[in-house]
């Protein structure tokens, strides 16, 4: 199946993409948002969206329309009904005019995964649009999903915009007054929040190791051992293979340098080139020096 799928952000597109994939639908991205504003959102989240799909390898079709002065004429006689009138007609009937125009066999967009976007209007709108345009309109309830793409978009770092997209959705957003709640789909069961916890484990020889642990599953180990009165040494620390670059590694190597700030000043660790990166980034600097292949870095705790 050719399947278009316009996109509102990255954020809400990572389970979109996600659960097609794992019934072998692999959707092209559509950008067609003129609804949002101002202009630097609206360039954030687009950029955002390009930098998510190059990762993922998605196509990703961008239909450049900041449409602030056409938006506000259209929706300022009826702003409280701007959603379903305006936002959502204007963005699914270009994304289906684009699809049939260009040999795409369905449509469906990231709208549907959204728990505060009025789930059943989008669903008959793109009928509607369906049966006007006559192309295959492709439903799923992402919205049980919705949780699983957010926590996945934080682990990857992308931008999560705070409001809908529109100046008054904004305006709503800041002063508190919006009076939308999340509409989750019949037997949807909220997640457990899962609880992190870090423990030593052992002393042995002057190494003290740590455990990050998961919900009682061990995720990240660490090993320290004191080099001299001012400094401790980071002697090891991996992450189990399925839970890396989800910041578990950092999130240990934070609650180390807490624990130890009071007794030492420095932290020292050595790495191998492919690793610096990870380690700078986690506040190692000052190079001291490089002994067989290995570049020794410290951190200031105090």
């Amino acid at each position: 199946m050719k399947l278009l799928m316009h996109t509102c952000c990255a954020p809400c597109s990572v389970y979109c993409i996600d659960s097609l994939r794992k019934e072998d639908i692999e959707p092209t991205c559509y950008w067609f948002n003129p609804n949002i504003h101002p202009y630097s959102e609206y360039t954030l989240r687009r950029d955002t969206l390009i930098k998510y799909t190059n990762m993922i390898n998605v196509k990703l079709i961008i239909e450049e329309n900041y449409g602030l002065k056409e938006f506000c004429k259209n929706v300022v006689n009826d702003i409280d009904n701007r959603c379903v009138n305006y936002c959502y007609k204007t963005r699914l009937e270009q994304t289906v005019k684009y699809a049939k125009e260009n040999g795409f066999d369905a449509f469906t967009t990231t709208l549907f995964v959204s728990p505060y976007q009025k789930h059943d209007k989008i669903k008959e709108i793109c009928e509607n649009l369906s049966q006007k345009y006559e192309i295959e309109f492709l439903y799923r309830d992402f919205r049980v999903g919705y949780f699983d793409g957010q926590e996945k978009a934080k682990e990857l770092g992308l931008y999560r915009q705070k409001y809908c997209g529109c100046i008054f959705s904004l305006d709503a957003n800041s002063l508190h007054e919006s009076n939308e709640r999340p509409n989750f789909p019949v037997g949807f069961e909220w997640p457990k929040k899962k609880q992190i916890e870090v423990r030593r484990l052992e002393d042995n020889d002057n190494k003290i190791t740590y455990e990050l642990n998961l919900d009682e599953e061990k995720i990240s180990t660490a090993i320290l051992e004191e080099v001299d009165k001012n400094t401790v040494e980071l002697k090891y620390i991996e992450t189990v293979e399925n839970e890396r670059n989800k910041g578990y590694a950092s999130r240990l190597i934070k609650s180390l340098a807490g624990n130890y700030k009071q007794k030492y000043k420095y932290m020292l660790v050595g790495s191998d080139a492919k690793n610096i990166p990870f380690f700078v980034k986690n506040g190692f600097e000052n190079y001291k020096e490089n002994n067989n292949n290995i570049s020794y870095y410290e951190k200031y705790l105090r």
